[in-house]
């Protein structure tokens, strides 16, 4: 299968700025502040002029640049449909009941919750890198999102979306294949629309309850992992929780300096 992106690596995070492969947060919606006012009109979801096309496509190569990363030409209508849409409504919350909530010196270290069950889009990718196979999924899910599904319509933005990741047997770096999953709107929960990608399924997850941990900057397999240990040293020794899976929670754009990201431990059945 050809690939969407062409990626070269390297690492940035919120306190050194660098390079780094494009992710979900790449395509979302763009802030006010990456594109002047008159670049994307608020709360007008009509066709952009060519010339605003242009511009807003060439915004987006300029951001891939950053990256090291070359965005296709074929993208372009998906990304000026996500541009206008996520300008003209918000972006609907995936749901959760709050559990408890750790805190130290007033700052919290952690929070449980409890994700409902329900019906998410989801594809399975295995490239090199953690990075390049969560841009593959979400590139695909972008193009779910817009149109390319059997009520041929956009479906609306939810947030976040998430990343599950599979730990190797001997718990020191992950499998290859991560499985990128969107949440269908509460208006397409009750009948989802096929997708016309067959690498992408409809999936009925289960309600799992969650223990969450903020944080900021880009998504690697390096800051992941480090995250994972992090979480690990607050908790101290415990079984409570899978050591083999965890997840990543996406929820901002590149426009934010340090992007709000949350790693998942996943709470074993009682």
């Amino acid at each position: 299968m050809s690939k969407l992106l062409s990626v070269s690596v390297s690492k940035v995070s919120c306190r050194s700025p660098g390079m780094a492969r494009i992710t979900f947060e790449d395509l979302a919606a763009l802030d006010d502040e990456q594109l002047d006012d008159d670049d994307v009109a608020q709360n007008n979801p009509e066709p952009m002029a060519e010339e605003e096309q242009e511009r807003l496509f060439a915004h987006w190569q300029a951001v891939a640049s950053t990256h090291q990363v070359s965005l296709p030409q074929e993208m372009s209508g998906p990304i000026q449909q996500m541009t206008r849409q996520n300008q003209a409504q918000e972006q609907e919350q995936v749901p959760y009941v709050p559990v408890s909530r750790h805190e130290k010196l007033e700052e919290v270290q952690y929070e449980e919750r409890v994700y409902p069950a329900g019906k998410w889009a989801c594809i399975t990718k295995g490239e090199d890198m953690y990075e390049q196979s969560i841009s593959m999924g979400f590139m695909k899910l972008m193009r779910y999102i817009c149109k390319e599904n059997s009520a041929g319509r956009y479906l609306g933005m939810t947030i976040p979306v998430m990343n599950e990741i599979q730990m190797l047997q001997d718990g020191k770096g992950f499998m290859k294949d991560i499985l990128t999953a969107y949440y269908l709107p509460a208006e397409f929960q009750d009948d989802p629309p096929v997708p016309t990608d067959s690498e992408i399924a409809i999936v009925q997850r289960e309600s799992i309850r969650v223990l969450s941990r903020v944080f900021y900057g880009t998504t690697t397999e390096e800051t992941i992992s480090r995250q994972i240990s992090l979480l690990w040293e607050l908790l101290g020794s415990t079984d409570d929780f899978h050591r083999d899976v965890y997840m990543v929670a996406v929820y901002q754009n590149p426009g934010v300096p340090c992007r709000r990201n949350e790693i998942w431990f996943i709470r074993r059945d009682p």
